[in-house]
């Protein structure tokens, strides 16, 4: 279940290049819209931070100003280029009672437990990071999980079909698009492994040997 996070805005005047000073304040600009006619506003920089790290881009956020009520998700967070400080936010208001559409990444897990990766042929390869979803707001996940182990067979793939969403979530992307797949490894690559094992077992023997000449010099 979404978390819902509440931060306190006030209503913005300045525009322009004028929100500099804004930003030497402590506060940043944002703008609300979606449902209504665009909402500039200004929300102190510490308070706006915690927020974004909690709310993702899928956990509602219900941004107070006076006796008004909005609930938003994030839509586009503008940084500095090189020190990273919030620039400027667009938040879009929703109607907690409408689906709406977000992305979420796709996590793949156990990928070791896949048999031909388990048999030493080769690697599982994921192609697609992030899925489409369309849910109510306050039903949005911001991740979905998927089991390497699907993968049996080399030429097994993972298709967006596979994934399993939560009650109330629906996944919008193509079913038939590849998530992940199982990668040969190639010939050089194989030898390559060979040569590192074959180095690796010569150096215990080396070290064994060392061992026992340094015993029998101290006895």
């Amino acid at each position: 279940m979404a978390e819902e996070i509440k931060i306190v805005a006030a209503p913005r005047t300045v525009v322009g290049k004028k929100v500099k000073q804004l930003r030497r304040d402590g506060l940043v600009p944002a703008v609300i819209y979606g449902l209504n006619a665009p909402i500039s506003i200004q929300i102190e920089e510490l308070i706006l931070r915690r927020a974004l790290r909690t709310a993702g881009r899928t956990n509602v956020i219900d941004i107070q100003m006076g006796d008004e009520n909005h609930m938003v998700l994030v839509r586009e967070i503008q940084r500095h280029l090189t020190r990273r400080e919030l620039i400027h936010i667009d938040f879009l208001e929703v109607d907690m009672d409408a689906l709406v559409t977000a992305m979420a990444e796709v996590i793949l897990t156990n990928q070791e437990a896949s048999q031909p990766v388990k048999d030493g042929l080769g690697i599982l390869v994921q192609d697609l990071r992030t899925v489409e979803i369309e849910a109510k707001p306050a039903a949005l996940i911001d991740s979905i999980t998927v089991d390497g182990i699907i993968i049996e067979k080399s030429n097994d793939v993972i298709h967006v079909s596979d994934l399993v969403a939560p009650d109330g979530v629906s996944i919008t992307s193509d079913p038939e698009m590849v998530i992940a797949r199982f990668e040969i490894f190639r010939a050089e690559e194989v030898e390559e492994v060979e040569l590192e094992e074959g180095e690796e077992g010569e150096g215990g023997v080396e070290g064994e040997e060392g061992a026992e000449g340094a015993t029998e010099s101290a006895e």
